[in-house]
C-alpha cells in the first residue's frame, strides 16, 4: 500500500503537537506543586543572593556605585 507523504508528515506533526502538550501539563503540575510559602521563600532566597552579589555574572561597583 502506498502512504502519500504528507500523511506522514501530518502524522508526524500531530504526534509533535501531543508530546508537547504532555511536556507543558507536567511542568505545570510541578510548578503548581509549590505551596504560596515555599515561592515566596525561595524568592527571598533569590533576592538575597542577588543583593550579596554572590550570584554568577554579578557586577561589582566601586565606592560611588559605578559598574566595573
Amino acid at each position: 500500500m502506498k502512504v502519500k507523504w504528507w500523511k506522514v508528515v501530518g502524522l508526524a506533526g500531530v504526534v509533535g503537537v501531543a508530546a508537547t502538550g504532555v511536556l507543558v501539563a507536567r511542568g505545570e503540575r510541578r510548578r503548581r506543586a509549590y505551596t504560596p510559602e515555599e515561592i515566596r521563600d525561595k524568592l527571598r532566597e533569590r533576592h538575597a543572593v542577588a543583593q550579596g552579589g554572590t550570584s554568577r555574572g554579578s557586577r561589582t561597583s566601586d565606592t560611588e556605585g559605578h559598574l566595573g
